[in-house]
Order: C-alpha cells, then structure tokens, then sequence
C-alpha cells in the first residue's frame, strides 16, 4: 500500500498558478497569429487607443470578433485596456514586442514556430517510441517559414552591427573583395543580410533543403541582390574556399557535426574565420532552467534532436548544448586551433573559429 505524500497548499497553488499562466500563453498562440497576419497590432499602433468598434472601421474586420480578440489580448497584457473609456492601446514595450518588426525584441513570430511544433507532434511523439529522427524536409511544412521569421529580427539588429564587426579583420576583408559561405542558410535571411551590408562580396548561401533554398532564390530575386547566389548543398560537400563561413543556428541540427566542421575548416582562406551562432546556453541543465532554456529545450525536443537524428551519425547535440560542448566539438574533435565566445545577445550565443 502507498501512502500519499502531503500536499504543500502553497507549492500547489504557485503551481497552478504558473501552469494557468502557461495555458493561457498556449491558448494565445493562434490569437496573436491572427493579430499579426491582420495587421491588428499595428492598427492600434498607428492609430492610438480605440474602442472594438472604431477598430473595425478602421480594419474593415467584424466588430464581435475583434472585441473578443481585444479582452484576450488585454488579459495577457499584450495590449493596454482603458476601462474609462473602453479603448485599447498599446504602450511602446508591447508595440517593440507585437507591432514593430525591426524590433530586436520582435517576438510575434515566435508564435507562428509554436503552432509549427504542435503541427510536428505525431511525428515527434510516434519517435519517441522508436527512437528514430523526423527529416527538416518530413517536418510541417510551415516550419522552415516560421523559424526564418523568428530568427529574421536577431539577425536584422546584429549581423551586421556587432556579430561580424566582432570577429577581427573580417568586416574589412568583406567591405574589399572578400567571400561569404552561409551554411545551413534556410531562406537566405542571413544571407541577404550580408549580401546587401557587403554589396563588394561573393556571398554563396548553402542548404540540404530545397524547399528552403527555392524560397531563397524567390527573395533574393526580388532584391536583385548581384552578389547572392544559393545552392542546395550539404555542409559537409562544401565547395571552394572562404574568409568568412556563417553558421546561424545549425550547428546542433546537424547529423554530424565534426564532419561539417573539418570540411568547413578546409574551406577557410588564410586568415578566415567561421562565426557560429548558437542558442544561448549554459554548460549544465542548471543553468538553463530559465524562461530562455526552457523555449529553446521545447524547441529542440519538437524540432532539433529529430532533424539531426533523421541524418547519418545523429550526434543530436541539442539547441541547449553550451558553449563548453561546442568548443570542445570544435577544437579537439574538428580541428580547429581557437574557438572563442565573440559577441552575445539574451537569446544568441556567437563564437569565432579559426583553422
């Protein structure tokens, strides 16, 4: 016979609370999709406080839906409520969060990744049973799109403003003659990114996944961006030599690792660099137990580990790897001579290797 343990009325109830707090973040993930995909922050944005209806004038969207939608958002905090006068608004924190996509903080998109999780999860639990991997390309179909559109931000804000100026000589290579390989580009937002800051480059932008390299090539036909090509390629099949090789958020999806980083260390000029940009990350589980550690472990629980078990060797690092794992993958297994950490933000980690 068990006897049942004693029930903390106070660790209960912080609980619940922190479980009610997740649901309603869960239950807001569609919410905050239509706001965006409609428009309807920067409606609010742009045109002050409004009531329910004064919105709908303004959006030409039906008035019941929008008043619920409105009480939602309010309830989460996402947008402000004036009770005296039954408007909404936003301050400017919740419009640098929802309604400006410059933002660095722009974290609207992370939404659409959410739903794209939970589109993945019969394949994903179907793999917890047999161990196996869920292929990038088997994966719902609008997860390459809403990872591009999370990580865009980060990249828009930092790229080119600190990332690359940290990594000595390179920015002044590249602003010369200099060349680019970006590995495991997916859309190409990195990739455009540089192509335009370095307009004087040979920016090549290489992913396994033709799907996301054929959205690559449709963006970077628009731009008319001369100095910009895309191939589908592996890392590990990495063609000519470079100054400077860009790996955003890719290292820890990929079968094998130490492969792709000793074909990317013989694909550097002299002098060159590699800039590998990583979830943030503690060395141990304790010190990723944080808001961040958390969405990045979700994250690579749904998307990560299955990507890189579905490849040949399956290393499955994991988004949460550290900055200690990484290095030593770098150094003492592909070869290079230094790895360091160069720049970091609240949700990137950025080292720099050279051969």
């Amino acid at each position: 016979m068990t006897t049942e343990a004693t029930i903390n009325e106070e660790s209960l109830h912080t609980l619940i609370g922190g479980v009610l707090q997740d649901l309603g973040g869960a239950f807001s993930v569609p919410l905050v999709q239509i706001g965006e995909s409609l428009g309807l922050y920067r409606a609010l944005h742009e045109n002050g406080a409004q009531t329910s209806a004064e919105l709908a004038m303004k959006t030409g969207l039906n008035e019941r839906y929008l008043r619920e939608w409105l009480s939602a958002q309010a309830a989460s905090n996402y947008i402000t409520y004036d009770s005296a006068n039954n408007r909404f608004s936003m301050t400017p924190e919740q419009t640098f969060v929802f309604a400006n996509p410059d933002s660095p903080f722009y974290l609207a998109p992370a939404f659409g990744s959410a739903a794209a999780f939970q589109h993945n999860m019969p394949q994903v639990k179907d793999a917890f049973r047999t161990g196996e991997g869920v292929a990038w390309g088997d994966q719902t179909e609008c997860l390459s799109c809403a990872v591009a559109r999370f990580f865009r931000p980060g990249y828009q804000n930092h790229l080119v403003q600190s990332w690359i100026p940290s990594i000595e000589g390179i920015s002044e290579k590249l602003s010369e003659n200099g060349s680019v390989a970006d590995v495991g580009c997916g859309h190409g937002i990195s990739t455009m990114i540089m192509a335009q800051a370095f307009p004087n480059a040979r920016v090549d932008g290489f992913d396994f996944h033709e799907k996301s390299i054929e959205e690559a090539r449709k963006h970077a036909n628009q731009h008319e961006v001369p100095n910009l090509t895309f191939h589908i390629q592996e890392a590990k099949e990495l063609p000519g030599k470079y100054d400077l090789i860009t790996m955003f958020d890719c290292l820890h999806d990929m079968g094998d690792p130490v492969g792709a980083m000793k074909t990317i260390r013989g694909a550097l000029n002299p002098g060159g660099a590699v800039m590998i940009v990583e979830p943030m990350a503690g060395d141990s589980l304790e010190d990723n137990l944080n808001p961040v550690g958390r969405m990045y472990y979700s994250a690579s629980t749904m998307v990560c580990v299955p990507t890189s078990l579905a490849q040949e060797t399956g290393a499955a690092l994991g988004a949460q790897a550290g900055e200690k794992r990484l290095r030593d993958l770098i150094v003492n297994e592909a070869g290079f001579s230094y790895c360091s950490r160069a720049a970091e933000t609240p949700f990137n980690l950025i080292l720099e290797a050279r051969a």
